[in-house]
């Protein structure tokens, strides 16, 4: 890079389950937190599958974090010394957390996200697309495909051990019972809209 960029960005950490993303967003907590940097945390209430006050990832990293049901309830944890916002799964918050990151990047403060590009379907999961368009620095990393070893891009849904249809819910937490890594070849979604030519 020949440019310097100013105080403040947002950097996304994306791609399919098993990928590392949390892995990932913890590693660099713990580099900046070494640098002394005031760091704030938060992860969707939701997901309470290995704790619910720690980003965890499925390798077994954690770090200590505020569980938010709404998007409101971060700003009272955000204070004229925080260096750093960090927030594991962003899919799962919705577009109100937008203007809020903004907000935080233009006052100075590295925001640094981490969640699924994609859902179980194959489509773009909720605010990660504008995520990703605003960020100045995308990390996107893949997983090892549960059938043939090959890079995964895509998350696969299993429900009683088959593929689940295109028409069911989005929102399903879970982990290695309910999800698999796939390459695009071996992702499968039954029921699946025939795009039009």
């Amino acid at each position: 890079m020949y440019q310097e960029f100013q105080k403040g960005w947002l950097e996304v950490i994306t791609g399919p389950m098993f990928a590392g993303k949390s892995e990932e967003l913890i590693r660099r907590i713990r580099t900046l937190k070494y640098a002394r940097k005031n760091i704030v945390c938060f992860k969707p209430s939701i997901d309470d599958r290995y704790s619910e006050v720690a980003i965890a990832s499925h390798a077994g990293g954690r770090y200590k974090a505020y569980p938010i049901t709404k998007v409101e309830d971060m700003k009272q944890y955000v204070t004229a010394d925080t260096d750093v916002v960090c927030i594991d799964e962003v899919q799962f918050f919705g577009r109100e957390l937008i203007p809020v990151i903004d907000a935080w990047a233009d006052s100075g403060i590295r925001v640094i996200c981490a969640g699924l590009d994609m859902d179980f379907r194959g489509e773009p999961f909720g605010i990660m697309p504008t995520l990703l368009a605003k960020a100045e620095f995308v990390t996107k990393l893949s997983a090892s495909c549960k059938i043939c070893g090959e890079a995964a891009t895509r998350t696969q849904r299993i429900i009683n051990g088959k593929p689940a249809y295109y028409e069911d819910p989005v929102v399903l937490v879970g982990a290695s019972e309910s999800y698999e890594a796939r390459c695009r070849k071996h992702h499968e979604v039954p029921h699946r809209p025939k795009e039009e030519k």
